[in-house]
């Protein structure tokens, strides 16, 4: 493909030194867009699996110690009662070191729980989402804690979730525009190419060449340049995922994303420079042969 001796000196024009660099940004913001809503779509499925068959229950932890205790001794009664439910599958109240960790981020390491009117916390997990069991936990702890108050998540999950499709659909547009905008580049340099070299293109469409050979210089040239360009993207953008990538691990957060990608997600994200030289090719070959047709 690249040895092939092309009749029109193509490599001679501006678009020669332009065009791969062109290319090269256009493969590497699509591919960090495709690189966006790859993740997003993993973390909301993420997020999803790991909140929707999931309550917290907040226990008022009371005003004395005396209270604090007897709280605490009702809370263990009730976990076993919570346990004894159909499709709960574990119930933990967390101590205070898990507390502790919890209130990390906002208020430091180390800090005295029982000088602060914390809740006693309860994670509940069940098989599965059902409103009979939560109608049925709410109904016991109301029983045994009227001031208890059950969050299942779904509000601020769905909020979180709804976010994430968002910013995963205007990667995919983003992906799409990119490919729209490489296609008009592609075109405008092309016809640079017939302008610049016209008295050839049209000496060989004189003296009886087929569209189809003279299409397939520009066709040919069109591809070594993109496929330069787009290689030359794809390494950038390899780069910048392994560099975010080093950086997210050592933040070492959950909900933080993680740039782990299957083997189809990775041939997804290969694809982007194989498209560009695709959409170069193509697209050279339709601009030069609606021109020729319009030759005399």
């Amino acid at each position: 493909m690249f040895g092939t001796r092309n009749d029109v000196p193509l490599d001679r024009d501006a678009s020669s030194r332009f065009l791969p660099w062109l290319i090269a940004v256009m493969v590497y913001l699509a591919t960090m867009a495709l690189v966006v809503a790859i993740t997003m779509n993993k973390l909301a499925d993420r997020w999803d699996q790991g909140l929707s068959n999931s309550l917290t229950i907040q226990v008022p932890a009371g005003q004395t110690p005396a209270d604090h205790q007897s709280t605490e001794q009702k809370l263990k009664d009730f976990r076993t009662k919570l346990a004894e439910l159909d499709n709960v599958e574990q119930v933990d109240i967390l101590n205070d070191a898990e507390l502790n960790k919890l209130m990390e981020p906002w208020l430091g390491k180390d800090v005295h729980l029982q000088d602060l009117p914390i809740p006693f916390l309860v994670s509940v997990e069940l098989e599965q989402s059902n409103v009979k069991t939560i109608d049925t936990i709410n109904t016991l702890l109301s029983e045994k804690f009227p001031e208890a108050s059950v969050d299942d998540h779904q509000r601020w999950l769905g909020n979180l979730l709804g976010l994430a499709k968002v910013i995963q659909m205007v990667s995919l547009l983003v992906v799409l525009l990119v490919g729209g905008a490489a296609g008009l580049m592609v075109i405008l340099v092309t016809r640079m190419g017939l302008a610049i070299h016209k008295q050839v293109v049209e000496l060989f469409h004189h003296m009886g060449a087929h569209d189809t050979y003279i299409a397939t210089r520009f066709q040919l040239h069109a591809l070594k340049l993109s496929t330069v360009g787009g290689l030359s993207g794809l390494l950038l953008a390899g780069i910048t995922i392994a560099s975010f990538s080093t950086l997210l691990g050592q933040a070492n957060s959950s909900i933080l994303p993680s740039l782990t990608f299957s083997v189809t997600e990775w041939g997804a994200l290969l694809l982007m420079p194989i498209g560009a030289s695709l959409i170069a090719m193509m697209t050279a070959r339709l601009t030069v042969l609606r021109s020729l047709a319009l030759m005399p």
